[in-house]
Order: C-alpha cells, then structure tokens, then sequence
C-alpha cells in the first residue's frame, strides 16, 4: 500500500471513530442541566440509610482522609464525617454542594465542599485513603475515566465504596421506562452496568486486591404510587427533564407506565406505597 494510501486509509477510521465516540462534553452539560433540574436534595435526603450503610461497609475509621464523589446533597459526606473521618464532598453541580454545605452546618459537621469533575478530580496520586459514591458516578458518562480518577486518588491499600442501581432493580427498570420516552445520547453506556459485578470487575479488577459486592434494597415509602410520582415528576431531574420534553399525550402515556410499574412492585398495600429497590454495594480495595 502506498504510504499515501495507508494515511488516507488511517485517517477515514479516525473520521469514524470520531463520529461513532459520544461527545462526553456535549452530554455532560446536558447531565448538569437535568440533575440541576427540580431539587434532588428533597429526593436524596430519603436516601441517607444508604451512605450510613456504605460508610459501614468499607470499615471506615476516624481521621482517614475520604473523598465523595458525585455527592449530590452530601448523604454518605454527612455519613462519614459522623465517624470523624476528614471528607471532601465534590460535585459538579454547585447547586447541590450547596445543599450538602447547609445540611454539614445544621449538624456541626466539619466537612470540605468543592466543586469537581469526578473524570477529572482535582487531587494528586494517592491523596485519599477511602472514596465513596452512593447513586453518583455510576451517571458518569465516561465510565472507564471515572473509574481510574477514583483508582488515582486513592492510595494503595485504599477502600472504594459505591452504591450503584441494579439493571433489575426499581430504578433500573425505571430508566429503561424514562429511555423509551427519552432516548438516551447515542453510545452512551447504561448507568445501570454499575450495578452489576462484571462491569464492577472489568472497571475495577486490574488495580484491585478485593472486590466485595452484596445486594441490597433500599425500599421507597410514600403515600401511593400517585404521591411518588408527583414527587419525581416536580423534583428529581431525570423524571422531571423527561416530562418536559414531552407534550400533554406524551405525558400522559409516561405516567401510565411508570403507575404501572408502582403497583407492580409495591408491597405497601392499598393504602400506601412500599416498593424495595435493588442497589449493588460494592467495596474495592487498591492493590
């Protein structure tokens, strides 16, 4: 092959490539846009048995240095520093660190908010000696970069604690709902893959000396399945962005589906609404 050939050749695959690669930066402004979207903060404080449970699982002792990622309103940040670890909360949504900083201050609780990237965290090699995410950077859209700035931060011999949604699980199914609705970007992974001990493995495995995974449920109580979904609709962000998009037929055909899958998995009974929700708990120490 001539050499101007073999150019032309090697320059049509990266032409492809470039096409086929999701445009991370494209996506990620429009993930700020959506979890900036209602206020996450009345969602996520329901969750916060979640990064008491975390905080437990990765052993976590006082005066370690621990960095959350993806903090959202600072539930497993407010977890650890209750067991006197000294945190960094970080978030790329300043709206939500602002959340996490009021909650700290009501408590006494002496924790660092900063704004950050977890694709690009602000810290040096081995800065941390645990990093935790509850429901967090399993949204990260490039999944490998997230996973290694974690590993890069963290020392060796250092805990990485997640909790991620199952595939299966309440939430997973949720959000197969939301994309038939809202298609997802083009070649954008599931954020559901964190919920699964293989893509754990495939992302963690080559610099980890344990990987730990348990299932566990998080149960959802409200009133009915119509109380939920008012709640989603108005203030958690992927809900409230989907709804937005659509028009009144559309709206009407997502809530259906979604008061569907409510009764479906609800064990609350008529009166209420109890729908456990499937979460991977994961634990990676660094080799």
């Amino acid at each position: 092959m001539r050499p101007e050939t073999h150019r032309s050749t090697r320059l049509a695959m990266n032409a492809i490539l470039q096409e086929t690669r999701p445009d991370y930066t494209a996506i990620k402004q429009r993930q700020q846009a959506t979890w900036a979207s209602g206020d996450y903060a009345l969602i996520g404080t329901t969750l916060q048995i979640v990064g008491e449970t975390l905080a437990e699982a990765v052993d976590l002792r006082a005066g370690e240095k621990l960095l959350d990622v993806a903090a959202g309103n600072g539930n497993a940040s407010l977890a650890a520093a209750r067991r006197f670890a000294r945190v960094t909360s970080t978030d790329y949504v300043p709206a939500l660190l602002d959340k996490g900083r009021a909650r700290a201050a009501a408590e006494h609780l002496p924790i660092r908010f900063e704004p950050a990237d977890v694709e690009a965290l602000p810290y040096a090699d081995g800065a941390f000696d645990v990093v935790l995410s509850t429901f967090g950077v399993m949204f990260a859209p490039d999944q490998a970069r997230a996973a290694a700035e974690m590993l890069r931060v963290l020392r060796p011999g250092g805990r990485i604690g997640l909790a991620n949604w199952t595939p299966d699980g309440f939430i997973g199914r949720l959000f197969r709902v939301l994309g038939s609705f809202v298609p997802p970007p083009a070649g954008l992974k599931s954020p559901a893959l964190w919920g699964s001990e293989p893509h754990i493995v495939e992302l963690f495995g080559a610099h980890a000396a344990q990987i730990r995974c348990e299932r566990r449920h998080f149960m959802f109580r409200y009133e009915s399945p119509a109380h939920w979904l008012q709640v989603f609709r108005t203030w958690y962000g992927p809900t409230h962005k989907a709804y937005a998009s659509l028009d009144a037929a559309g709206a009407r055909k997502l809530d259906a589906a979604i008061t569907e899958l409510l009764h479906e998995l609800n064990r609350g009974g008529e009166h209420s609404l109890v729908v456990p929700s499937e979460y991977l708990e994961v634990v990676v120490t660094r080799a």
